[in-house]
């Protein structure tokens, strides 16, 4: 296996997965970043009522001194309407969102100054006591948990002195300043373990399928090294060895002849490898095609013959059955041409459409040999043959005597053997 074969793999593996603009960033955080998206409209939403509320109170200039009023409302209202914009377009919510917990917890700071010496009643509510909660829910955007939770904690007690001390430490404030701060820190509650949750759920569904991706990178990785052992195996077998024996059995002007021929033609797929190891275009092609390719075969081996085939004019089988059917049926007529001296080589090709079938005979009359005993590292069987139809789903059968071989390649559409 190359690097540029695994990377491919592994990008095959991704891409079987939903692409979308916010998930292509990151394969890693597929579902976090729609939780994230997720959480941003749910907190915009409820913001947005709680900012109403805080926009209608704050119509109020009583409640500041001459001249603090618009500043507040500049400092505290400006971020909290960037913030609005940034959740529900889905660009720069975290940043918008740590500007206004920034901006309103200097507006708590100011509050004192800008109150100070004005009457209050403990039932009177201010415009900045409804930005309380939206503060601990920008909070879950913009920091992470540590943060979140000292935003959750900090921002209500905050208030909660902001608010004794506009009072000027009254006890008659205590319930409501107590009350007040205990339902915007069970508020802020709430929101932080539901972010919590949702986040600890997804970032567990994006651990489990990168590890799904990695495990079929993996898996595809071994099945294509094996693949790829067999083509090369089967490549060095049907070129390069049958080459180098028929050079050192080559005694008689014809056999040198073969010999060379089949040395340029090792030559030429060695030098077309990477082509040549390949499966092939998935193209459909006709018997004929099959025939034809065959004859080529055997014509390169220094040995030319016709092949009978009987077909219906409207088969097809894929183009990889095509190449494969012809490559097995080249290495069972080399086989006969060094073993059997090509005594009454034949070679048949049948294809019926209902069902789609081909099938492919190459027999000679040589003396014949046991299948059985044929060492396993001898690849001209096993490989060149067996391996490779097996790889497309087909089959192939020998069987040999004293009154010669015969191998049957088949062929048969939708059956996986």
């Amino acid at each position: 296996m190359t690097p540029d074969r695994d990377q491919a793999l592994l990008a095959a593996a991704r891409g079987q997965m939903p692409q979308t603009r916010e998930g292509i960033a990151q394969v890693g955080s597929f579902t976090r970043t729609r939780v994230e998206r997720i959480i941003g409209l749910v907190i915009a939403v409820g913001c947005l009522a709680l900012g109403a509320q805080a926009l209608v109170a704050a119509f109020d200039e009583s409640a500041e001194r001459p001249g603090w009023h618009p500043a507040l409302e500049l400092i505290a209202f400006i971020p909290f309407l960037l913030m609005l914009v940034g959740c529900f377009v889905g660009r720069g919510q975290r940043v918008l969102s740590g500007l206004f917990v920034l901006a309103y917890v200097v507006t708590l700071v100011l509050w004192p100054i800008a109150a100070a010496g004005l009457p209050s009643s403990p039932s009177a509510k201010p415009w900045v006591f409804y930005l309380i909660n939206v503060g601990a829910a920008a909070a879950v955007i913009c920091f992470p948990l540590a943060g979140q939770i000292a935003a959750t904690i900090g921002i209500p007690l905050l208030w909660g002195i902001v608010r004794f001390a506009q009072c000027g430490w009254n006890p008659a404030f205590t319930v409501s300043v107590l009350l007040d701060v205990s339902f915007a820190l069970i508020f802020g509650g709430i929101v932080l373990t539901l972010g919590w949750i949702f986040r600890s759920a997804a970032a567990r569904v994006d651990r489990a399928r990168a590890s799904a991706v990695t495990s079929y990178a993996a898996a595809a990785a071994v099945a294509a090294t094996e693949q790829e052992r067999v083509d090369v195996g089967a490549l060095m077998h049907d070129s390069v060895l049958a080459a180098l024996i028929a050079v050192g059995r080559a005694d008689s002007p014809r056999e040198r002849a073969l010999a060379v021929t089949m040395a340029r033609e090792a030559l030429t797929r060695l030098a077309n490898a990477e082509r040549d190891a390949g499966m092939g275009s998935e193209a459909p092609v006709g018997c004929a095609r099959i025939a034809e390719g065959i004859e080529a075969g055997a014509a390169d081996l220094g040995h030319p013959l016709r092949v009978e085939h009987v077909h219906d004019t409207d088969l097809r089988v894929p183009g990889v059955v095509a190449r494969a059917l012809t490559l097995a049926a080249a290495q069972a007529i080399a086989n006969a041409i060094e073993h059997a001296d090509a005594v009454g080589l034949h070679v048949d090709v049948v294809g019926r459409v209902d069902p789609g079938r081909v099938t492919v005979r190459v027999r000679d009359r040589g003396p014949g040999f046991d299948p059985a005993a044929v060492a396993t590292d001898r690849l001209g069987i096993s490989a060149s043959i067996v391996a490779r139809m097996a790889a497309v789903g087909g089959r192939a059968n020998i069987a040999s005597d004293s009154g010669g071989t015969e191998v049957t390649l088949e062929w048969v559409e939708g059956v996986d053997e």
